[in-house]
């Protein structure tokens, strides 16, 4: 199925914000109370725009995935574990609707954010996943990500990854 992610507009927050509360609840439901069932509201779905780029992919007029990709790191990522790299880009807030994963869409996904981030321009994408049996550390590798390091912040494990570009 071909994927084109599209820069999210403001009038999608609400639904971006339901998107990932929705995929919360599935993991938390999975595999109980943990990092990932945090609340996303509008605002801070609109905080993301604006502080970087949000996309969605669509069924239709549906969205069914959404990912952030920003030049600013996020606050739990040390980039002393990273190779040297003039632009890196994060990837943060990738969520796929639950009743569509394990149909390719979150490896779409990836694909169309690395075609992107050589349009930004970007010399690597760079990600941190829960080190936990819901976090994306098996998806990442999957999708050709390298792990470089597994940290704790705030008690929180974490596995860093990227990609070089």
């Amino acid at each position: 199925m071909p994927l084109k992610l599209q820069i999210a507009a403001p009038a999608d927050a609400v639904v971006i914000a339901a998107l990932r509360n929705a995929v919360a609840a599935n993991l938390t439901e999975r595999f109980g109370k943990g990092h990932w069932s945090g609340c996303c509201t509008e605002r801070g779905v609109l905080w993301d725009m604006k502080t970087g780029r949000v996309y969605v992919a669509r069924q239709r007029s549906k969205i069914i995935a959404t990912l952030r990709l920003a030049k600013k790191k996020p606050w739990a990522i040390d980039v002393k574990y990273f190779s040297p790299c003039k632009q890196p880009l994060y990837l943060t807030a990738i969520a796929v609707a639950s009743d569509l994963q394990g149909e390719g869409i979150g490896r779409l996904c990836i694909e169309e954010a690395k075609r992107l981030a050589k349009e930004f321009p970007a010399d690597a994408i760079r990600l941190d996943a829960y080190d936990a049996e819901a976090g994306a550390g098996e998806f990442y590798r999957k999708c050709g990500f390298r792990e470089v390091a597994r940290v704790k912040y705030r008690g929180t494990p974490l596995i860093y990854f990227e990609m070089m570009l």
